[in-house]
């Protein structure tokens, strides 16, 4: 990949900032483009400190096996071991390993602002009593951002420190990540970037303190390849590679391990993880057989998710020649089309699938409802999605910021559709 790639594909989504880095053969390649603000710019550099969302969920699980490694915890134990404070809509047990793989049952999350004190992480967790369970425990994944809060303050409990205080102690000092902070006060005393949505400006820069285990870190590309790079190297984590819980119809993976996203590229299995923010987004890529890793991060909604799998297809053919595609729907059928379409819900958002005649159209809104109680600036509604029909009931986007994410229909015992699943959430059939 070069300089000319980027700046052209960051172009053609108008990102205003993003920083690339790619480690191959034992080198570090980077790559820079735009500013770190439309209001107050400056140029991106390796240094600049971009938000990874939830690329911060590698971290938080690093830890625990950091904690793992020193016999303070098992992955096989009960959360409550370590939370006995936990209080859930049922009386459900599940693992550590179960809470980070996603397949606790745990709805996405609540979004309860519980301050930026201390004892956020705390309040927090007295919160999940109110959280909706979507499964049984190990049913399946189902992406979960309070899971991942809830396993940082399984850190605080054990260590005796602050979440971002034992994440210092545990990764940060120890691999010298000195351009990764989760403090905004150490994040405002050096050059970062603002996200954006459509080219404005994106705020709040970042919500609350209780989402920092599950996305609240800033880092410098350069530290994030760094990380990349550990995760590269003979450092005892292998067992975060190995796959816990199967992943059906979808684009992050074909599995999951410790917080890892696997799958196979043209051949070769990989590992990744992807995030994004208040218009900021972020993809980390790593294929251990190749010694290989790619990172991207931009600072634009909602393009910088094309962007970012853009660079990371072209940085995986250009330097290892594996090409990664999007599977090629199946052409129209009218009578599947029809078995498909109609509306479908959960209790953030309203989905609406359409039968145009000549294809389908997928349109999810958040509910007025949520976005009226919500005590943050939610993002904007996304415009319909054009999307193709796969084998075994699967279905991929094929335009638009989404294109090439993968999910799948669930069937009743009559084989009747009753649901859709979109990016690990799942939406019941209303009609």
């Amino acid at each position: 990949m070069n300089n000319d790639f980027m700046t052209e594909t960051a172009l053609h989504f108008q990102i205003p900032g993003a920083a690339v880095g790619v480690f191959h053969d034992g080198e570090e390649h980077f790559f820079v483009h735009g500013v770190t603000s439309v209001e107050n710019p400056l140029p991106v550099n390796e240094d600049t400190l971009f938000l990874l969302g939830s690329v911060t969920k590698t971290y938080t699980a690093t830890a625990i096996m950091r904690l793992v490694s020193q016999g303070r915890v098992s992955l096989d134990a009960p959360v409550r071991t370590y939370v006995p404070e936990l209080e859930l809509a049922d009386d459900r047990e599940f693992t550590v390993r179960q809470l980070l793989n996603h397949t606790s049952g745990l709805d996405w999350g609540t979004l309860v602002d519980t301050g930026e004190g201390d004892d956020a992480l705390k309040r927090h967790v007295e919160e999940l009593k109110t959280l909706k369970l979507i499964g049984a425990v190990g049913e399946r994944p189902s992406y979960s951002q309070s899971g991942f809060n809830l396993a940082g303050r399984i850190i605080e409990n054990v260590t005796g420190q602050t979440y971002e205080q034992a994440m210092a102690t545990l990764l940060l000092e120890p691999l010298g990540l000195g351009d990764t902070h989760f403090d905004r006060d150490a994040v405002m005393t050096r050059r970062f970037a603002v996200g954006h949505e459509k080219g404005e400006i994106a705020r709040p820069w970042r919500h609350w303190r209780a989402n920092n285990p599950g996305g609240g870190i800033a880092a410098s590309v350069r530290d994030l390849l760094k990380w990349a790079q550990f995760h590269l190297s003979d450092n005892g984590l292998e067992e975060m590679r190995k796959p816990t819980a199967v992943m059906r119809g979808s684009n992050l993976g074909d599995a999951i391990g410790v917080s890892w996203f696997l799958r196979e590229i043209d051949g070769v299995q990989a590992i990744g993880h992807g995030g994004s923010s208040n218009g900021q987004f972020a993809e980390l890529l790593i294929v251990p057989e190749r010694n290989f890793a790619v990172v991207s991060i931009a600072n634009q909604g909602p393009d910088g998710i094309p962007f970012n799998q853009a660079v990371v297809r072209e940085a995986l053919r250009h330097h290892i020649g594996v090409l990664d595609r999007d599977p090629e729907p199946l052409p129209y059928d009218s009578a599947k089309a029809a078995e498909v379409a109609g509306k479908y819900d959960n209790d953030a958002m309203v989905m609406t699938i359409e039968d145009t005649g000549e294809g389908l159209v997928l349109e999810v809104l958040i509910r007025p409802e949520i976005r009226e109680s919500a005590e943050m600036e939610l993002p904007a509604d996304h415009a319909p999605f054009p999307m193709g029909l796969l084998p075994k009931d699967e279905y991929v986007l094929t335009e638009g910021a989404f294109s090439g994410q993968r999910g799948f229909f669930t069937r009743d015992g009559n084989g009747r559709i009753i649901g859709v699943d979109l990016a690990g959430r799942m939406f019941g059939r209303v009609r």
